[in-house]
């Protein structure tokens, strides 16, 4: 938890090792429900290096001073993610 939006991170920590690291975050919305979009990537233990990029749309809702997590939805790769672009960006434009 949080009490300020930039405190706000996809990185997760276990036994010394930083098992999620976020490589960049875009605020999507603001306010008492928060949208972030995040790029990270995942540690892989056989490869002691970390994996393919990421990405996680998350929700947040700010309560008693505190944005807590709420949601997520995860996109595992560059492909999907540039599939849902393209159709995101079409129904943008029909609109």
């Amino acid at each position: 938890m949080s009490a300020t939006i930039d405190g706000l991170t996809i990185n997760y920590e276990e036994d010394g090792v930083l098992k999620s690291k976020e490589l960049a975050k875009e605020v999507l919305t603001k306010g008492a429900w928060t949208t972030i979009i995040f790029q990270y990537q995942d540690w892989d233990q056989k490869l002691n290096d970390y994996g393919p990029v990421k990405y996680s749309v998350r929700r947040y809702q700010k309560s008693a001073g505190e944005y807590k997590f709420r949601s997520k939805f995860n996109i595992s790769n560059d492909k999907q993610a540039l599939q849902i672009a393209e159709i995101l960006t079409g129904w943008a434009k029909q609109s």
